[in-house]
C-alpha cells in the first residue's frame, strides 16, 4: 500500500493503540484529493473521533477506524464513508496532544487496505 493513493471504492482500516495522547479529543477527517475540501458524502461531516456518539473502543482501549464506501459488517460505528471514483486523504487531529505524541512513543498504525 505504500505510495499508493487511497481509493474511495476500497475499504481500509487504521488502528489507534490505547491511550491516544489527546487531552481534549481526537478525530479523523477525510478530504477530497481533487478539491482539497472535506469529502462530500451522505454524512454531514466525513469524520469520526473520540467525541463521536457510539464509537466503540476495543477491550484494551485501542480503536480501529474503518474507511470505505459501505460500512464493514459489525464496524458501522467506527466507519467513515468514502466515495467510489474519488481519491481521498485523511488527517488525524489530536486536540491537546500529550507528551507521548511529541516524544513519538505513541504512534497510530498505518492505514491498511482490507481484503
Amino acid at each position: 500500500m505504500k505510495g499508493q493513493a487511497l481509493d474511495g471504492a476500497k475499504t481500509y482500516k487504521v488502528h489507534l493503540p490505547p491511550n491516544v495522547p489527546a487531552k481534549n479529543f481526537w478525530s479523523f477527517v477525510i478530504y477530497d484529493n481533487q478539491t482539497r475540501s472535506m469529502l462530500q458524502t451522505d454524512a454531514q461531516f466525513p469524520s469520526l473521533g473520540s467525541q463521536s456518539q457510539g464509537i466503540v473502543a476495543n477491550a484494551d482501549g485501542s480503536y480501529d477506524v474503518w474507511f470505505g464506501p459501505p460500512a464493514p459488517a459489525g464496524h458501522e460505528r467506527n466507519w467513515i464513508h468514502t466515495v467510489p471514483g474519488k481519491g481521498w486523504n485523511v488527517i488525524l487531529r489530536l486536540y491537546g496532544p500529550g507528551e507521548t505524541w511529541f516524544d513519538k512513543s505513541w504512534r497510530p498504525g498505518e492505514i491498511e487496505l482490507q481484503p
